[in-house]
């Protein structure tokens, strides 16, 4: 990555990873990534028939749509080195893909904690956070690539909820993560940050607490302390292309929060 960048093209040049980028804060950030001139774009997700669409809808001949489960970590493997083989290079991993919860019956507090759903959640946030992370890392090292790895943690990861606690946990640990492996990774130039949203309008909240849209925003909007408007993915997403690009060029195992002052109140 260089910094002779124009301002308005944060990115050209770059080969970039959006796990989860078939919806939500990814999708936002996918096309936010082209917006601003990346070279090549995989959209690895789940969801195969919303990643094929975002990736065509996207526009360009070298955002692609590549199907991951990243708890199955040779899938994660097989995702990195695919793109490096394509592309020559991988300049960005944002690791995005996550979960709400893995039961819509249990709320997962500490006395009726449902374990099996717990793996579950820990597999997806935790686990393949860590995939990610490590196989990313590995080919930037390999390649001699000064990158930027970007995770998704959440305001939740520096307190504590009564429930969804496994949900909590696994942000919590996403967050020791980046922290860990900045430390590490810094020593070949490689930065690791987390963006941690607030009560962001997604399919994820929507589906974790089963609001329809018009309740949905007014949660999203009571959350927060700056007025004005609702939280929306296309926020997150210019956090992470700040994280992402030069711009940050000397920011790592930084947790960049963005929830409309939401953790001021939580403080108070």
């Amino acid at each position: 990555m260089t910094d002779s960048t124009p301002s308005n093209k944060k990115l050209q040049g770059n080969v970039a990873i959006i796990t989860g980028g078939a919806s939500g804060m990814g999708q936002a950030t996918a096309r936010h990534f082209a917006t601003h001139g990346a070279r090549a774009i995989v959209i690895a997700d789940v969801q195969d028939e919303k990643g094929q669409t975002v990736a065509l809808s996207i526009g360009s001949n070298n955002c692609t749509y590549v199907h991951c489960d990243v708890t199955d970590e040779e899938q994660v493997k097989t995702l990195v080195d695919t793109t490096v083989k394509a592309h020559g290079r991988l300049d960005i991993m944002f690791s995005s893909t996550g979960m709400g919860r893995a039961t819509h019956t249990c709320e997962q507090s500490v006395l009726d904690m449902d374990l099996s759903a717990y793996d579950k959640v820990m597999a997806v946030n935790a686990r393949g956070m860590v995939a990610c992370v490590k196989h990313a890392a590995k080919t930037m090292i390999e390649r001699r690539v000064r990158g930027s790895i970007v995770c998704t943690a959440s305001v939740v990861a520096t307190i504590g909820c009564d429930k969804f606690i496994d949900y909590v946990m696994s942000k919590h640990a996403v967050l020791g993560l980046v922290r860990s492996a900045s430390w590490q990774l810094g020593a070949y130039g490689i930065r690791v940050n987390c963006v941690s949203p607030g009560v962001v309008r997604t399919p994820l909240l929507k589906d974790k607490f089963g609001w329809e849209n018009d309740e949905l925003d007014k949660v999203v909007e009571s959350r927060s302390i700056l007025k004005g408007g609702v939280l929306r993915p296309k926020n997150v997403s210019d956090a992470v292309v700040f994280l992402a690009s030069e711009d940050s060029e000397f920011f790592t195992g930084h947790n960049f929060v963005v929830d409309g002052g939401f953790s001021l109140k939580v403080g108070q």
